[in-house]
Parts: C-alpha cells; sequence; structure tokens
C-alpha cells in the first residue's frame, strides 16, 4: 500500500527524515532543506540506495513510474543498474582529465617534483595519443595493450611503468565513480605472456656505444646539425642523463666560470649538481646560442619551445643507425676513465652517483671540482674526456639551424 500523498510530502518537506512510500521508495529531507527520492533495494544479498532525483523536480507520481521501472529492470531483467550509471558518469570523463585530476590530487604524495613531471609525462607522451579523448569507462585490456605493444620490448622499464600508471588511474576512475570496474589487472591479461609478449630479457637496450667509437660518432653527428644531436653531444661530454640535458635552460650555465648547476628537481637522485665545462662542452654551448629561440630559456628546446621528449635523443641514435642507448654513454665514459686510470671516486663524482659506504658518504664530502687556480681532479677528468671526444669531431663549416 501507497502511504505517501502530495499533502503528506508537502508536510515532510519542513521536517527532516526520511518517509517511506512502499516498495522500497522512500523521501529523504535534510536538515539543510533538501529532498531527495531513494530507492532501496535487494540485489545479490546485498542492498542497493539508489538515488532518484529531487523531489522538488521529480513528483509522486513520476517517482513512483521511475521506482517500477528500476524495481522490474534489476530483478526481471537482471540488470547492473547502478554499474550501468557509472559507465554513463565514466562517458562525460576521459581518461585525460582522470589522470591530470589524479596527478593533482596526489600532487603532495609525490617523492619528487621531478618524478610527478615524469609520471605524468609518460602518459601524455604514450597513453594520451591513443586513450586521452577515451572514456574511462570505455577502456579494456586490449586498449591499453595496444598502447604498449610499440614500447614493449624497445624500452621495457618505461613500458612497465606505463602499464603500472594507466592500472592506477582506471582504478582512480572506479574509485570515484566514473567506470564500473577496477583496471585489467597486472596479473591476469596486461602480464608478459599472456595478453602482452614476454619481454626480451637482454642488455640491449642499455648498450653503450665503445668509447673508440665516441669521437668519429661525434663528427658524423655534426654534419647534420639539429637541437637533438647537439643536446646528445653535450650529454656524452658531461656524461649527466637525458633528463637533465633535456631539461637545461640558460640559467643554470656559467660559462665564463665553465660551469653547470643543475637544480636538485632536474636531478635523478634530487640534489644539485655541479659539472665542469671542458673547452668541447662550451663549443655546443656556443653553437646552441647561435640558434636560441627568442621566447624560450630551454637550451634544447623541442615542440613550442618547450623540453624535448625523452624519445628524441633516442631518435638521434636510430636515424644513424646505431644500436646503443642513450643511457650506455655513461659507461661508454666510465670505461674510457677507467682506461686513462682517473680514480673511481672522481669519476663516480662526475656521473653525480651515491657513495655505497656509508661511513666514505660521511666523511668523503669534495666535490673534486678544486679552485680556479687549482682545478681539481673532475675539471681535469672532463677536460680530457672532452678533448678526446672532440679528435675527430670537427665542426663543419657551413652550418645550418637545427630543428
Amino acid at each position: 500500500m501507497k502511504k505517501l500523498t502530495a499533502f503528506a510530502i508537502k508536510a515532510a518537506m519542513t521536517r527532516p527524515g526520511t518517509y517511506q512510500d512502499g516498495d522500497g521508495l522512500f523521501l529523504k529531507v535534510n536538515k539543510k532543506g533538501g529532498a531527495y527520492w531513494l530507492l532501496r533495494l535487494q540485489r545479490d544479498g546485498k542492498r542497493q540506495d539508489i538515488g532518484l532525483g529531487s523531489a522538488k523536480l521529480l513528483p509522486l507520481a513520476e517517482a513512483r513510474q521511475k521506482a517500477y521501472e528500476l524495481r522490474k529492470a534489476i530483478k526481471i531483467d537482471r540488470r547492473d543498474v547502478l554499474a550501468e550509471r557509472k559507465d554513463e558518469a565514466a562517458a562525460k570523463l576521459t581518461f585525460r582529465e582522470a589522470a591530470r585530476q589524479y596527478h593533482t590530487e596526489n600532487a603532495a604524495g609525490w617523492k619528487s617534483a621531478i618524478y610527478a613531471r615524469q609520471w605524468l609525462a609518460s602518459l601524455e607522451r604514450h597513453a594520451f595519443p591513443k586513450l586521452g579523448d577515451v572514456a574511462t569507462g570505455g577502456i579494456a585490456a586490449a586498449d591499453i595493450i595496444d598502447v604498449l605493444l610499440p614500447i614493449w620490448q624497445e624500452i621495457p622499464e618505461t613500458a612497465r611503468q606505463v602499464r603500472n600508471r594507466i592500472c592506477v588511474v582506471l582504478d582512480y576512475a572506479h574509485a570515484k565513480g566514473w567506470r564500473s570496474t577496477e583496471a585489467p589487472s597486472g596479473n591476469g591479461s596486461l602480464k608478459a605472456g599472456r595478453g602482452l609478449p614476454r619481454q626480451v630479457k637482454s642488455r640491449e637496450n642499455r648498450k653503450a656505444m665503445p668509447y673508440t667509437a665516441v669521437p668519429a660518432f661525434i663528427a658524423a653527428m655534426r654534419q647534420k646539425p639539429a637541437f637533438g644531436r647537439l643536446a646528445l653531444e653535450l650529454l656524452i661530454l658531461t656524461g649527466i642523463r637525458s633528463q637533465e640535458v633535456r631539461l637545461a635552460t640558460w640559467s643554470e650555465f656559467d660559462l665564463e666560470g665553465r660551469l653547470w648547476a643543475i637544480p636538485a628537481d632536474h636531478m635523478k637522485r634530487g640534489k644539485a649538481h655541479m659539472v665542469p665545462l671542458s673547452d668541447a662542452a662550451l663549443a655546443v654551448l656556443a653553437r646552441a646560442n647561435a640558434f636560441r629561440l627568442p621566447d624560450t630559456d630551454v637550451v634544447f628546446p623541442g615542440v613550442a619551445g618547450k623540453p624535448m621528449s625523452d624519445m628524441t635523443l633516442l631518435k638521434v641514435l636510430r636515424d644513424m643507425k646505431e644500436p646503443f642507448h642513450v643511457h650506455g654513454f655513461r659507461s661508454t665514459f666510465t670505461d674510457w676513465a677507467a682506461n686513462e686510470d682517473f680514480a673511481d671516486a672522481v669519476v663516480e663524482a662526475a656521473l653525480a652517483h651515491k657513495t655505497p659506504d656509508a661511513v666514505q658518504a660521511a666523511y668523503r664530502r669534495t666535490t673534486y671540482l678544486g679552485t680556479p687556480a687549482q682545478p681539481g681532479a673532475r675539471i681535469k677528468l672532463m677536460e680530457a674526456w672532452g678533448r678526446y671526444c672532440a679528435g675527430g669531431a670537427a665542426a663543419p663549416e657551413n652550418m645550418v639551424s637545427p630543428v
């Protein structure tokens, strides 16, 4: 039997509480004067409360009709109405929007500013082109696999990170009600050997160029100047990582003092690093400065003056038919330094590696930079490396603007 009447509803609007109509239909009135219809049902042994809308906009007769249709859909048609509603909400929210919202909401929890940038940048670079405009509720395992396959063997570590980050965003979307299910499991269809091929366990992706080949390689790079090639040359000459050269700005360089002060948020370990600049490194910066763009402080700009993609440097190697990895040049530098009998501690300092021995780390605080009057071991190391690398790398006579 129906209990509510239009008169009773009007009176209830002034008294907060819950008013039952029958067959699971309730009128809920809160202390702030809000009133809405609620349908309570049992599905698979679990109680479900489904909102039907505002009682101020939905008359009693329409609320009863809507409740009837939902009861029929759930009990007779066996539809998961709540899941359908989540999917409808998800249709209005894209993966790009969900990822950026997750990234913003978790801003305080990132372990470093550079990690936070890398986290979102990896999705922007690898996931957004295919998934960015897709509704979170419409993304299945096959869509994620389609994103991962092009990079799964080429850059396996990055591919695994992208897979995990896509799943984090989808789980976040599920928790927010934008998606009816959690992300596909990394132990299911997204596991190597199932939906994805097994990754080749090889060090080929980190293969280092023999140091004997570096002078000729640099000479070949200079035949066709480009910001990517200039950036890779500076990376080789300084022994730093790709992100440090890609994010470099002119304000970091003291060209007269021959020093590059890399800020902490550009470094992998989150600790500022000083790099002595050899004559060869200064020559690279001089060439980059000749093509400096007016509206950016980035030394090696990519699209719209922003830092170039981390794939740009790898592309330089691939375009030149070289099978080596960008990060491998740090090993190349290490091998050359060992062959030239430079002290391991000096080389490790040049690479900004953490001292593994805790006692040594506590007491050995020198940077090996010395003073202007007495240059330290690291300055001598980098100058010798620069001379070696530039040995077969004469600058071309007719340089054109890099692209």
